[in-house]
């Protein structure tokens, strides 16, 4: 555990008839005797029960059970023992210092930095489908350049650009390049016809 440093301290207190008090912080120390019961009284100066009982109730006060019934008796035997004044003070950081050279206490773990590991993603990235330009898309099955296709419709050249820019063709000259398409098939299928002709013609 964790000792928090503070600056209270112990007052012990013999009364002219004997008896004893002990204040920790201006407030009545507990015996505690009923989770360490060596004795219903605190004594100082010898190594009775009493004493004991204190010792316990001091470490107990700054730390926790299990480490106050571990070295109760050790620090009786250092430090309650030689308390043989009728009225005494110890402050709470002699008795922490004490602790820190006797006592075995854990210090806590320091917390080793989580290193989040990310998986090696083998995957390949897929690259990314360029989208179709309708503009050039139309100009590579005519075979024709924009410049042409702008002839061809009569209209600015400026304005095909900018179809291409925006990847849309409004609806007349969507119609426009229809109806121009639809002409090249009729041709080349008049073209055929004639060619077929003149082989007629010719055998």
């Amino acid at each position: 555990m964790a000792i928090v440093m503070n600056n209270h301290v112990f007052k012990g207190h013999r009364t002219l008839l004997g008896n004893k008090f002990v204040t920790y912080g201006e407030l009545e120390l507990p015996t505690r005797e009923g989770i360490y019961p060596k004795s219903n009284s605190f004594d100082w100066g010898n190594s009775s029960r009493g004493a004991n009982q204190l010792a316990f109730s001091m470490l107990f006060q700054l730390s926790s059970q299990e480490l106050a019934e571990q070295y109760a008796e050790q620090f009786t035997q250092d430090v309650v023992r030689s308390l043989h004044a009728r009225d005494w003070v110890l402050s709470a950081s002699d008795v922490l210092e004490w602790m820190e050279k006797n006592c075995d206490i854990p210090q806590p773990k320091e917390q080793e930095p989580k290193v989040k590991v990310k998986a090696a993603n083998n995957t390949k990235k897929k690259p990314k489908k360029q989208k179709s330009n309708i503009v050039k898309d139309i100009c590579q099955e005519l075979g024709i350049t924009q410049k042409q296709l702008a002839e061809i419709l009569e209209v600015p050249e400026g304005t095909v650009s900018s179809w291409a820019v925006k990847n849309e063709i409004p609806r007349l000259g969507k119609k426009a390049i229809e109806f121009y398409m639809k002409s090249q098939k009729n041709q080349k299928i008049v073209d055929s016809y004639r060619s077929f002709i003149e082989l007629l013609q010719a055998s």
